[in-house]
């Protein structure tokens, strides 16, 4: 595939997997031998399962999620995309029950692609910036 149609495959994963709830489409979108990397996230299982969990997840508990795609950069079979969600907070999240709290992150995602599929995923993203905004820790003063 070209660097052009790996970005939109990765555009599809935020725009119709994230946004439009399709999760259905894991199977198109993640191959089966799927790995996510992500320090905030070690819960999540491999393969395509593992992602619809994740993005499930969210979009339990943050009903009006909704994902923004600020900015690609590909190389090769790697997309490097640069994104925000902003959610409320109002069903459970991992046992956080629900604050009724909006928040707003940012990210960076990098998805390895291959055979059309993506293969392996490195997220990294505010997850203190959420936390804070959910009014679950504070910072020192």
């Amino acid at each position: 595939m070209s660097t052009e149609e790996n970005k939109t495959l990765v555009r599809r994963f935020f725009e119709e997997f994230c946004n439009a709830r399709q999760l259905d489409l894991e199977e198109q979108l993640f191959a089966a031998e799927h790995t996510y990397h992500d320090p905030a996230s070690p819960w999540v299982k491999s393969g395509p399962e593992g992602m619809r969990q994740l993005i499930g997840t969210y979009q339990s508990a943050f009903p009006d999620a909704h994902w923004t795609v600020e900015s690609q950069i590909a190389e090769g079979n790697t997309v490097a995309t640069r994104w925000n969600a902003r959610g409320t907070h109002r069903a459970d999240l991992r046992g956080l029950a629900p604050t009724g709290k909006s928040a707003h992150v940012t990210g960076i995602w990098m998805h390895r692609i291959e055979g059309g599929k993506i293969a392996e995923s490195w997220n990294q993203w505010d997850m203190l910036g959420l936390l804070q905004q959910l009014g679950v820790i504070s910072m020192p003063r």
